[in-house]
């Protein structure tokens, strides 16, 4: 048997079920209609659930649109059965409606057995059979019949009568049965009619499922049904009877239990009997027939309990008038089951307890998840406190419920002291905008995250804290908040400041290198000025001594001399800022800018090379946040490299070319190219390593440099062999936003 064979048919089970339930109830009191409308309602649910098995399982076109054609007969005793089931419940909805309603969809079962082949369909010219969740089922494919807008009326009406009914109790009052059978009705029914008219027009392909939709509305009304029984169940249990009262209270109560799965009993005081159910019976271990009286009831109680429960029983019976107890009831087995008992004392005229009426519940398993749960909780918090990192909890309003003992023991504080948002008393001022930032916006997308900051430890020192925080989820995906844990990082965050400062030593020395290489053209660089000023100073003594000055060459002497001055000038600034040591400081920077003043800077060198340096620059480049000492260091080096790769070029194939260019609209990318021999295969993989390199007279740090820089501006580089010969480097960073 498949499993879509068995969901309908437990549907349509359950639905018979509860249709002769109530059909007994209805057969004892037959001036209550509410009760054989709803039977009738469940029994048509449950045929319609049968209709829907058998259309799924159609082999033709004929017999699924015949098949179609006789579920209309028990939609329209639901729907009749439901009008006057929630008219007479809730004594509201406009009696119009209710017949406008019935007549409609008696005019639409009319024209569903008038038309070929059903109301729904004009044609079916297809049945089409699919796996739906592993079992073949088969749904019809055809043209909609226009006249199905008549059943659509006749459901729209419906609304408006649940709907008007509904507000109706609601405004009197009665609001509990307004939302359980009039907006249980409203929303099962809107649903239903939204997945059949989907799956007749063909928007979806699924299996007809209005059944299911109809059984939450027969479960609605058994519920409703069930809280009357349960009134009426109180009430009869209050009155001064006969004995035919009593046994009809007995049948009401025990409906009641059935319904609401509990255990009814009364105790007659005077009399010092004891009524029971049976499933009350059951949850004690009496017998069917077997008398009971308070003597027996108490010897089933557990020992332990038994002075508790009777302290209970004599607090109600002193003129408290209300019971209750959690207690545990010894099986004839041996194994413990526990009892949740409410009940209500009765007094007389003279204000003498005379019955006590009750309930009870088994919660066995309510209590043994409970000690799971305390148990589960004892295991997390045992190891939570027994681990070698910081564990804390926080509930779904971001405050913190939970510290273990390491982060107590490391922040010297108590539990009180760090709950809610106590923790942050001992974060940095300085890291805890950042960090509470963070938390809130992972917090707020359900998200991990990971964060550093300084937390003072119980000596007052601030540590470095690396902190992951995780969403936690029940098993249902309800949100339940974060746990993380926090490990402390002070070691490896110093030891990250000596490598940025070994970094930072090792660039400047590379700088000094550097220079160091470019003294002979610096010294070109500087010599050409200071001629110049010296040339014409003396030109100018010359004129001044022959006694025939001319202002005019004169002025142009002194206006050469001084633009001399200015270039030396910039010369030497350029020498002391590649010198200077110190931290380093970004600025907008506008590349083109930075290679024009390189590649004047390293003109002389390149005449010492016998190399011809050009560039070729985009226009209207994006600055770049950078500090442009370093960035001209980076090209720098990579032009010097280049002069070394074309040693032994013929002099007129020696050639460098710079170049810029945009990289999307995020990235500007600079690129370097060569003529030289290229970079060796074995050589590639290396290439950026520090202390590695093909120069027998270099240190391997140069390029190594060149990328920790580009990656501090967190760009990228990489080196590549050109196609007509030469290397070429090309590095990318990011555009200031």
């Amino acid at each position: 048997m498949s499993w879509i064979t068995i969901l309908w048919s437990m549907n349509a089970a359950a639905c018979l079920t509860l249709a002769a339930i109530y059909l007994l109830v209805w057969s004892k009191h037959r001036e209550d209609w509410e009760h054989l409308l709803f039977s009738c309602t469940a029994i048509s649910v449950a045929v319609i659930a049968g209709f829907e098995l058998a259309v799924m399982r159609s082999d033709t076109t004929q017999q699924f649109g015949t098949l179609l054609r006789w579920a209309h007969v028990p939609l329209w005793a639901l729907i009749v059965s439901l009008v006057w089931f929630v008219r007479f419940r809730l004594r509201a909805g406009r009696t119009w409606l209710a017949w406008s309603v019935c007549a409609l969809r008696s005019l639409a079962l009319f024209l569903n057995f008038l038309l070929q082949p059903n109301l729904n369909y004009r044609q079916i010219t297809n049945l089409q059979q699919f796996s739906w969740w592993g079992e073949k089922v088969s749904v019809a494919v055809g043209v909609p019949n226009p006249w199905t807008l008549i059943g659509y009326l006749g459901l729209l009406l419906l609304l408006v009568f649940l709907i008007d009914a509904t507000v109706a109790a609601w405004r009197r009052g009665d609001r509990r049965q307004a939302l359980i059978v009039g907006g249980g009705a409203i929303f099962f029914v809107a649903m239903g009619w939204a997945q059949s008219s989907l799956v007749i027009w063909g928007v979806i392909r699924t299996p007809f499922l209005i059944s299911f939709c109809y059984l939450g509305i027969v479960v609605a009304m058994a519920y409703e049904l069930s809280s009357g029984v349960l009134r009426a169940a109180q009430i009869a249990g209050q009155l001064r009877s006969s004995e035919a009262d009593l046994r009809a209270t007995e049948q009401r109560m025990d409906l009641a239990a059935s319904a609401a799965g509990l255990g009814m009993w009364v105790w007659d005081i005077v009399r010092n009997e004891t009524w029971l159910t049976d499933h009350c019976r059951a949850l004690f271990g009496f017998a069917p027939s077997e008398v009971v009286n308070i003597e027996k009831f108490l010897a089933k109680v557990h020992p332990d309990d038994r002075e508790m429960i009777s302290h209970e029983v004599e607090k109600s019976l002193d003129g408290l008038g209300d019971y209750g107890a959690e207690f545990r009831v010894l099986n004839g087995d041996g194994t413990i089951r526990w009892i949740d008992g409410r009940g209500r004392v009765e007094f007389n005229g003279d204000g003498k307890p005379v019955r006590i009426h009750g309930v009870s519940l088994d919660i066995t398993n309510r209590k043994l998840g409970e000690g799971a749960l305390r148990e589960s909780e004892i295991r997390f918090r045992t190891m939570a406190n027994t681990a070698p990192v910081m564990i804390w909890m926080s509930g779904t309003d971001k405050l913190c419920t939970f510290f273990n003992t390491g982060w107590l023991d490391f922040t010297g504080r108590t539990f009180a002291q760090e709950l809610g948002n106590g923790w942050t008393e001992g974060v940095h001022r300085d890291d805890l905008d950042r960090s509470l930032e963070v938390y809130v916006n992972s917090f707020d997308v359900r998200q991990p995250f990971t964060m550093e900051y300084r937390l003072r430890r119980s000596d007052g020192e601030y540590r470095w804290l690396l902190d992951t925080g995780t969403p936690r989820f029940a098993s249902d995906g309800a949100f339940l908040g974060y746990v993380g844990s926090c490990i402390d990082i002070s070691e490896r965050k110093l030891a990250e400041l000596d490598a940025q400062r070994h970094r930072t030593e090792l660039a400047h020395l590379s700088r000094v290198a550097l220079m160091g290489e470019m003294s002979a053209s610096i010294a070109h660089e500087l010599n050409q000025p200071l001629a110049g000023i010296v040339s014409n100073a003396g030109a100018g003594q010359r004129f001044i001594d022959r006694g025939d000055v001319d202002l005019r060459e004169l002025r142009a002497l002194l206006v050469d001399i001084s633009a001399d001055g200015r270039r030396a000038g910039e010369v030497v600034r350029g020498i002391r800022r590649m010198l200077k040591k110190g931290e380093t400081l970004r600025q907008l920077v506008d590349l083109n800018d930075v290679v024009t003043n390189v590649a004047h800077m390293i003109g002389p060198d390149a005449l010492l090379h016998s190399c011809k340096v050009s560039t070729s620059l985009k226009p209207n480049l994006l600055p770049v946040e950078a500090d442009p000492i370093q960035i001209q260091q980076v090209l720098i080096n990579l032009v010097v490299n280049g002069f070394d790769a074309m040693r032994d070029i013929p002099v007129q194939n020696r050639k460098i070319l710079m170049e810029t260019e945009h990289r999307g609209n995020e990235l500007i990318g600079v690129s370097i190219r060569d003529y030289g021999v290229g970079i060796p295969d074995e050589a590639r993989e290396r290439l950026f390593e520090p202390f590695f390199t093909t120069k027998r007279e270099g240190l391997g740090m140069g390029l190594a440099i060149v990328r920790s820089i580009v990656e501090a501006h967190h760009g990228t580089i990489a080196a590549e062999n050109a196609a007509d010969g030469g290397a070429r480097f090309h590095f990318t960073l990011p555009v200031a936003h």
